[in-house]
């Protein structure tokens, strides 16, 4: 057996490196704490999308109803249906920093991944909602509005 006191030097090494990998700080914050309050940033500017361009989208509605447009309706629900698209992706954004750098354990990735299946849901029911088709179909849409080509008429040269 080695002597303790030959590893004493070691042991305050592996001690110092734990300390500063996990004590890592700027200012007296730790990489930790400024990484949580990027999520709570990321997490706000998430809901701030939300909540203004709901905002907005009411807004635009009232408008477009005192001027007599037929489509507001859809309009505001198209609207508001792709307000609430930006705000999950951005929420979905703080979420993945939050579980990559902040909380590491297997039960933080299962929420994690519970968390994006829902929204994922909840974001393919919503782009059903705006365009009435799935986003795989979107082509068929596309192809549908685009107007057909008459054939020549008898008064013009072929």
């Amino acid at each position: 057996m080695k002597n303790p006191a030959a590893l004493l030097p070691l042991r305050k090494y592996q001690l110092s490196v734990k300390r500063m990998v996990s004590v890592a700080s700027v200012g007296g914050v730790s990489y930790e704490e400024f990484v949580s309050e990027v999520v709570k940033v990321c997490e706000g500017v998430g809901a701030g999308i939300m909540i203004f361009g709901g905002l907005i989208a009411f807004a635009r509605y009232v408008r477009q109803v005192l001027a007599g447009a037929s489509e507001s309706y859809r309009e505001l629900r198209a609207n508001l249906g792709r307000v609430i698209l930006l705000g999950l992706e951005v929420l979905i954004i703080a979420d993945i920093i939050r579980t990559i750098v902040v909380d590491q354990s297997l039960e933080s990735v299962g929420v994690l991944g519970l968390i994006v299946l829902i929204r994922i849901v909840l974001s393919f029911s919503l782009e059903v909602e705006i365009d009435g088709a799935w986003p795989w179909n979107g082509w068929r849409l596309k192809l549908a509005e685009r107007p057909t080509k008459a054939g020549p008429t008898s008064g013009e040269p072929v």
